[in-house]
């Protein structure tokens, strides 16, 4: 529903008795928009409220609004409006959530090249290992070396 079909539809009465709030003979309020009122100061029109003792005036958006601490479009879907979304909108959204997607494949990607690179590496300073004599300045090396792609390795494993 719009706006002008919402206000059609529901009079301030109506509003004020979905809050429990039912105006006396002469139309009137306790409000609810201030503290200390003894006698009913809030007067209720067809289409809006005004209250004598806080200055508290609106129509019935302006009343769910304060009322419910809430801005003026959340009033408005509270009351059962409803925003048209433009298709421009529906295929911007949908561009960027396919862009994202992309995005994320891409990385992935990355992620599992980045790993197969290393395990490469590590393979290739095993059989270095295996070839060099034990406790050598290669074989620390090699050594060295494995240990720092293991760590890249086990990295990789986490992010993904």
């Amino acid at each position: 529903m719009t706006k002008d079909e919402i206000k059609a539809t529901y009079s301030m009465r109506d509003v004020l008795a979905g809050y429990g709030l039912y105006p006396n003979r002469a139309g009137f309020v306790r409000c609810p928009f201030h503290q200390g009122d003894r006698d009913a100061s809030l007067k209720v029109y067809d289409k809006d409220y005004h209250c004598f003792a806080c200055g508290a005036h609106g129509d019935i958006f302006d009343f769910v609004s304060q009322y419910e601490g809430v801005s003026f479009s959340e009033a408005f879907r509270i009351l059962g409006g409803t925003y048209n979304e433009s298709p421009y909108k529906r295929q911007l959204a949908a561009y960027r959530a396919e862009k994202r997607r992309i995005m994320q494949e891409k990385k992935q990607q990355r992620l599992r090249e980045k790993k197969e690179i290393n395990l490469r590496k590590i393979w290739i300073y095993k059989e270095c290992l295996e070839k060099a004599e034990p406790l050598s300045d290669v074989w620390c090396d090699c050594y060295n070396a494995l240990q720092v792609e293991l760590y890249h390795n086990e990295i990789l494993n986490e992010r993904r």
